[in-house]
């Protein structure tokens, strides 16, 4: 049950097909696989074997595919980085997984040597030139480690939105299993080409680009850095079929003015965050392509549900839970709401993580009676289709009136100067908290002129008194917007949210 199997296999059917580019590089399966058994060799000859942490912290180039599936054949467990991640943040990372090695990118080397010597970790950089020589002279390791499903393949670090952040330990079966379903839900083929837009260090890049990719036998081209305009130019120029991506990427296609005619997009999928319904509707309209939304989390490796084409499609959803795997809607208490009541969303099946690493108490809080409890709010209506909310912290109680933040932002998307929105809660000295919104224009517009739209939209207790405009809204690597990061508003500091408990 090792993912690396699912790179052989595809290899002995298509070895001579290219896997990966990245503008004029082009790695075929066969060489892929022959890199990776090197890989492989090199780790052996470091004493690295089965269950061993491997931190690797490599951008969206061919190279992390080659390390990836090395670290894999072998049975060690990879840990991949953020490589904008600073000295101080590398350094807490190793020291908490405390891998035998770590691998990373030659342009971040100054961080990533002082972040290692600090953990007393040795240190690798990959020079792509350099690193392919070195491989040549390495014996591959032609044997691929027998895994069993809940042997862990990967610890995802998340962004720490609640605090420290986390090491999700995902296993084979997690990884190998959600990358089939989506490979199998979006028809992936041979023929396809996959934008590899998102970043593979995080969870929804490395199950939707990169393993469905080869699961599929399909084709990756890799994006280092996401840029709309050179997005465009890939699209185009490799004849781009499948793009997963996040809602600031749809929206940052959408405002680029040599954004024309997509239709040779067969598939556009959306998830890691809400995406606004005018969005979904502009590509339908102005760039003759369809666009879907899913949902899932790291922890769930990481999709749990989606919408599909034709009848499976709901406009606005989230879509329907993914094959094998159980969603529903729960309480304070863990019971069961009734359909159209909104609840927190909590996640049964194949895809849900093993656990935190070395944090049993926090996977204890999180997964109860097998359910992985998310955080996120939801409801769902007599077709199974569920809708996002929000965050269960997020959530504003104003004088006693519950505000759901997504609700007040999808009226703020349909003005057509707002480019980004987040709404959150201000402290109130007599209603408890105050709405307030803060936004990014694409086009001019006043504060009066967006409050007074959402007001005449929205009940009364909804629409924001605040409405402070920014150049931009701070954003998470993986394109989320980091509520918890926006500066506090003039006359109103933020309030900090605490979490909530469960039964």
């Amino acid at each position: 049950m090792n993912i690396a199997d699912r790179l052989r296999a595809a290899t002995e059917r298509l070895g001579w097909r290219a896997v990966l580019t990245l503008d004029d590089t082009v790695v075929t399966y066969a060489a892929l696989e022959s890199m990776t058994a090197r890989v492989a060799g090199l780790l052996r000859r470091r004493g690295i074997g089965p269950g061993d942490r491997v931190a690797i912290m490599l951008p969206n180039v061919p190279e992390f595919a080659v390390v990836y599936y090395g670290v894999l054949r072998i049975g060690a467990v990879v840990v991949p980085l953020d490589p904008l991640l600073r000295r101080r943040e590398i350094a807490a990372y190793l020291g908490d997984c405390g891998p035998r090695l770590f691998i990373a990118w030659h342009a971040c080397a100054e961080a990533a040597e002082a972040a290692a010597a600090a953990a007393g970790i040795d240190c690798f950089f990959v020079v792509p030139g350099e690193f392919r020589r070195l491989l040549h002279e390495i014996a591959a390791e032609h044997e691929i480690a027998a895994r069993s499903a809940g042997d862990t393949a990967v610890i995802h670090y998340t962004s720490g939105t609640s605090g420290r952040a986390k090491g999700v330990e995902l296993t084979h079966g997690n990884l190998g299993g959600n990358a089939a379903t989506v490979a199998r839900m979006h028809g992936l083929g041979v023929d396809d080409v996959v934008l590899g837009a998102l970043p593979l260090y995080h969870a929804f890049g490395q199950t939707c680009s990169l393993n469905a990719t080869v699961h599929a036998g399909a084709r990756l081209t890799l994006l280092p850095r996401f840029d709309a305009g050179r997005a465009l130019q890939v699209i185009r120029r490799d004849g781009v079929t499948v793009f997963h991506g996040v809602p600031t990427m749809y929206i940052a296609l959408l405002d680029h003015p040599g954004a024309s005619d997509m239709s040779l997009l067969r598939v556009c999928v959306s998830g890691g965050a809400a995406l606004p319904l005018d969005v979904l509707r502009a590509y339908e309209t102005r760039l003759g392509c369809s666009l879907v939304e899913g949902y899932g989390l790291t922890e769930t490796s990481a999709v749990a549900a989606s919408n599909r084409s034709g009848a499976g499609r709901r406009p606005g959803s989230i879509g329907r839970p993914v094959k094998g795997v159980e969603m529903r809607l729960v309480d304070e208490l863990g019971r069961e709401v009734p359909c159209g009541n909104v609840g927190e969303i909590v996640i049964r099946g194949p895809n849900v993580m093993k656990g935190y690493w070395n944090n049993p108490d926090a996977t204890a809080e999180t997964i109860q009676d097998g359910w992985f409890y998310t955080g996120d709010l939801g409801r769902v209506d007599a077709d199974g289709f569920f809708f996002l909310v929000g965050r269960r912290r997020d959530v504003i109680i104003r004088a006693g009136y519950t505000v759901y933040p997504r609700e007040v932002e999808e009226v703020l998307y349909e003005h057509p100067a707002v480019r980004q929105a987040a709404v959150i809660g201000v402290p109130h000295p007599e209603l408890g908290e105050e709405v307030a919104a803060v936004v990014a224009l694409r086009a001019p517009a006043e504060p009066e002129e967006l409050r007074d739209f959402v007001r005449e939209r929205v009940a009364a207790y909804k629409y924001p008194r605040h409405v402070s405009i920014v150049d931009e809204l701070p954003m998470s690597p993986t394109g989320k917007i980091l509520k918890r990061a926006i500066p506090p508003l003039p006359g109103a500091p933020a309030r900090p949210r605490a979490g909530h408990a469960r039964r």
